[in-house]
């Protein structure tokens, strides 16, 4: 079904068949197709329309922002599985083969931050360089949770085998919903719910795959993500937010011990400050692009 608002007109619409994985991956491209490759990747419940404030200050670039499996456009993973973030990276490597980039730079917002700091980790030869907005590495848990965290994981998918998301009378009323749930403008929730609202019966509703709001089965441990980020070898960009996510949290720091090449830039802002402050994060990246060739 159609998306019920189209906001950006110089985006280009791009399908990434996978026909190993049994799904397409949707995506929108902007910048000259000979441009530096820069492959970026959302956040948690958002979508590729999440890069289209950023777009215009990377003019340079290639820009190519897919939508993850169960997010926007893309299809989802089966329904006898559990979403959980590694299954995202083999779909990701084949998107990359499908566009033909044997090297190309790493964009990621928080989720998908971390996604783009385990490809640069376990696949250095395909990363030229990292920029990551909000995150470094996957979420993780102590060893001693991992009961826990497996069992409420379990139980909730089979109490909610068929999970709905929820419905509302107008497109307007969906964006002020979302606005409200997250740490985002009205403007920027206006715009992921450009690429993420569909017509559900006298309503309209989420494209997004119920179970990604269920609790991941495991996590890794600290120790395990500390280990996999000795693997970067690209020369790495931090962006914070100055009211974002990782503020406060001390395991940060010692995560971009970890870095060779680091470089951190703390904004004014909170956690989706590359759609509410784009020209400001824009051109600290175009910046760090242009000194990293």
């Amino acid at each position: 079904m159609n998306n019920l608002l189209e906001l950006d007109e110089r985006a280009e619409k791009l399908t990434i068949d996978l026909p190993t994985a049994g799904i397409q991956l949707s995506a929108l491209a902007w910048g000259p197709p000979g441009g530096r490759p820069v492959f970026a990747l959302h956040g948690w419940l958002d979508n590729a329309a999440s890069f289209s404030p950023l777009s215009p200050y990377l003019e340079s670039c290639r820009l190519v922002a897919v939508d993850l499996p169960g997010h926007g456009g893309s299809g989802q993973l089966p329904h006898s599985s559990w979403i959980h973030y590694p299954d995202y990276l083999p779909l990701l490597l084949e998107a990359l083969d499908r566009l033909g980039w044997d090297q190309c730079t790493l964009l990621g917002h928080s989720l998908g931050a971390g996604l783009a700091t385990l490809i640069a980790a376990l696949f250095p030869q395909k990363v030229s360089a990292l920029a990551a907005i909000e995150g470094i590495g996957p979420l993780t848990a102590p060893a001693d949770q991992a009961l826990t965290s497996l069992r409420r994981s379990l139980t909730q998918l089979r109490r909610h085998p068929d999970r709905k998301l929820p419905t509302y009378s107008s497109c307007e009323a969906a964006i002020s919903a979302r606005h409200q749930a997250g740490d985002l403008s009205l403007e920027a929730a206006r715009i992921l719910a450009s690429r993420n609202l569909v017509e559900k019966g006298d309503g309209v509703g989420w494209r997004t795959d119920p179970r990604l709001t269920l609790r991941s089965p495991v996590y890794l441990m600290e120790e395990q993500v500390l280990s996999i980020l000795e693997g970067v070898e690209a020369p790495t960009l931090l962006i914070k937010g100055d009211r974002g996510l990782l503020v406060g949290r001390p395991e940060i720091t010692e995560r971009c011990q970890r870095f060779d090449k680091l470089e951190i830039v703390e904004l004014s802002g909170g956690h989706h400050l590359h759609m509410d402050d784009a020209k400001a994060v824009g051109t600290v990246i175009t910046d760090f692009f242009q000194r990293e060739g």
